[in-house]
């Protein structure tokens, strides 16, 4: 996958999570980028990370394995193995089901008539040529995030209150006591002394009780 970089329904009830979601604007409407991806920040969405591919059909095949076997799956793959496709992760609460309202149905000509300003209805042109590619679901969006960017983090972001008890109760008064122990041990290498510490009194770390 010839690729150059650049620069996640679940946790709705608690509205305190933004969820990933992959974005790709496909071969056919990737000259269109610039025009594309202000639109996708208007509407609220981060973008966590940005990457140039182009799939052989190999991958591609890969990719949409979920369609192995249906009559459109052929040309499908010619055409996402046809030219290069920006693949992004973008973040929002609820993003899953938010960039898919705003994406539109597959059928470009069915988004015109019933979701006219969604990306599909002024961009794509038909059913396989639909400008642009939305995960369907959770599941779908860890796989297809890990297939493109093999390195991300696919868990929800904490955010607002809920990130902030997580710093007070699980990281501050970590680094407390470690910071403590530095200033009393005063080791010669503090920062190497302090990430050893943190190593070994890593409250997540798992225990086990011996019999």
């Amino acid at each position: 996958m010839d690729s150059t970089l650049s620069s996640t329904n679940q946790h709705d009830n608690a509205g305190s999570c933004l969820e990933r979601t992959l974005v790709m604007i496909k071969p056919n409407m990737i000259s269109k980028s610039d025009q594309i991806i202000p639109e996708i920040e208007q509407a609220g969405f981060v973008i966590l990370q940005q990457r140039r591919v182009r799939f052989t059909p190999e991958q591609a095949s890969d990719f949409y394995a979920e369609h192995y076997g249906k009559m459109f799956f052929p040309s499908l793959i010619a055409f996402m193995s046809s030219g290069p496709t920006l693949a992004m992760v973008v973040a929002k609460r609820n993003a899953i089901n938010g960039f898919r309202q705003i994406l539109g149905p597959t059928n470009s000509e069915q988004a015109r008539e019933v979701n006219p300003k969604s990306f599909r209805a002024r961009y794509g042109t038909d059913t396989l040529k639909n400008a642009m590619h939305g995960s369907e679901s959770q599941h779908a969006a860890e796989r297809e995030i890990r297939f493109i960017f093999p390195d991300s983090i696919t868990e929800p972001i904490l955010s607002g209150d809920e990130s902030t008890q997580y710093l007070e109760k699980k990281v501050n008064q970590t680094l407390i006591k470690g910071l403590t122990e530095l200033c009393k041990t005063k080791p010669a290498e503090p920062i190497r002394w302090l990430a050893n510490w943190l190593l070994v009194n890593n409250p997540n770390q798992p225990r086990v009780t011996l019999p």
